[in-house]
């Protein structure tokens, strides 16, 4: 067993739970989805690509160099 005292310990116990928390979201979302018929999955896909657009696609002021 580990020894819970030594350095590093808490930060990967954190990084653990975030692992498992973010497991479970997904987990739950498709307990959902699997209830959908084709059109609501489509309709959640739209969705689910505009969400990952706006927060990780590739903005305007990428392209901009500042001097």
């Amino acid at each position: 067993m580990t020894d819970q005292t030594r350095w590093g310990i808490h930060e990967v116990q954190t990084r653990n739970k975030a692992i498992k928390y973010r497991r479970d979201l997904v987990a739950r979302a498709m307990e959902h989805v699997v209830k959908l018929d084709e059109t609501g999955i489509t309709d959640l896909m739209i969705q689910i690509e505009a969400e990952y657009e706006r927060k990780y696609g590739k903005n305007k002021a990428d392209n901009k160099v500042i001097l």
